[in-house]
């Protein structure tokens, strides 16, 4: 069982390139969006389970500098769209 999360961000001002670059390095991020609006990016996040999820959080993410706040959305349920 797979764990898809995304997680909304919110960045120091000026230092939304920067850190977008490095996250979108990180091996359980499949995708990193800029955004306009309260928050400054969505990362899209996929773990083999929860344990795995909050290292992530904890160990990789919340501790890159300018990374101000975080929010997690885990999915409950994937439906298919035509």
């Amino acid at each position: 069982m797979s764990v898809l999360a995304y997680v909304l961000v919110t960045l120091n001002p000026g230092t939304e390139k920067d850190i977008l670059k490095k996250i979108s390095h990180l091996d359980e991020v499949t995708r990193v969006s800029m955004m306009y609006g309260e928050y400054d990016a969505i990362i899209k996040v996929c773990t083999e389970n929860l344990e795995q999820l909050n290292q992530f959080l904890t160990d990789k993410l919340r501790v890159l500098p300018d990374i101000f706040q975080t929010a997690t959305l885990i999915v409950a349920k994937t439906h298919l769209s035509k």
